[in-house]
C-alpha cells in the first residue's frame, strides 16, 4: 500500500492518540484527579493501552484492526464519567472521549484502503477459481 501524505496523516494522528490516551489515563488516576488522594489503582485501565502500541506505531493492519475496536472501551468510560462526574474529572472524561474517537476514526481510515485491497483480491482468487472449476 503506497504511503500517501493522507495515509500517513492518519496513521500519525492515531498513534499520537494512543499515546496520549495512555499518558492521560496515567496522569488522571495518579496526579490529576484521582479516585483517592495519592493516586488510585484505576491506573491500571492504562495498561490495556500498551498492547496495541507497538504495532500501531509498526502501522500493522491486524493490530490497528482489533485495537479500534478495544478503544471503544475507552470511548464508553470516558461518557460514563463525564455524564456522573463534575469537576476535573468531567474534562479528563471529555479529553477520554476525544482521543478515543480520534484513534477510531484514524485508524478506520487509515485501513480503508487495506481493507479495499483484500476485498478485491479475494473477488479476484474467488473468480480465477471459478474459471479453473469451469475447465
Amino acid at each position: 500500500m503506497d504511503n500517501t501524505p493522507l495515509l500517513n496523516r492518519l496513521h500519525h494522528t492515531a498513534s499520537a492518540s494512543l499515546i496520549l490516551l495512555i499518558l492521560l489515563c496515567v496522569l488522571w488516576e495518579l496526579v490529576l484527579a484521582p479516585l483517592r488522594p495519592g493516586g488510585s489503582w484505576m491506573v491500571i485501565k492504562a495498561l490495556p493501552l500498551l498492547a496495541p502500541l507497538a504495532g500501531t506505531l509498526r502501522r500493522n493492519v491486524y493490530t490497528m484492526q482489533w485495537a479500534s475496536m478495544m478503544i471503544l472501551m475507552y470511548f464508553t468510560e470516558g461518557v460514563v464519567r463525564a455524564w456522573s462526574e463534575r469537576g476535573p474529572s468531567q474534562w479528563l472524561a471529555f479529553a477520554e472521549i476525544t482521543l478515543s474517537l480520534l484513534y477510531f476514526l484514524s485508524a478506520i481510515f487509515f485501513l480503508r484502503p487495506y481493507k479495499r485491497e483484500a476485498k478485491r483480491l479475494t473477488q479476484q482468487a474467488i473468480q480465477k477459481a471459478a474459471e479453473n472449476h469451469e475447465h
